[in-house]
């Protein structure tokens, strides 16, 4: 009988346990990339600063390719 009461506890605290357990948050969305290194560029970390002028860089490249881009379609 000692036994039987011990599976029935256990089955018992399992159960409970796994109705307790946190559920993820549907809602919650990863970061991409750009904006992990557009937070972390605001930040007072060594390097901070190199990693928002990177960005800023990488704008202004990506800026000018897409005006190159639309005066080759539309002369």
């Amino acid at each position: 009988m000692s036994l039987r009461k011990t599976a029935f506890t256990l089955a018992a605290l399992v159960v409970a346990l796994t109705a307790c357990a946190k559920e993820p948050d549907a809602n919650k969305r990863e970061l991409t990339q750009r904006e992990k290194d557009s937070i972390f560029s605001e930040s007072r970390i060594p390097g901070a600063k190199a990693v928002k002028t990177t960005l800023r860089s990488a704008d202004s490249a990506a800026a000018r390719q897409a005006r190159l881009d639309s005066a080759e379609r539309a002369p």
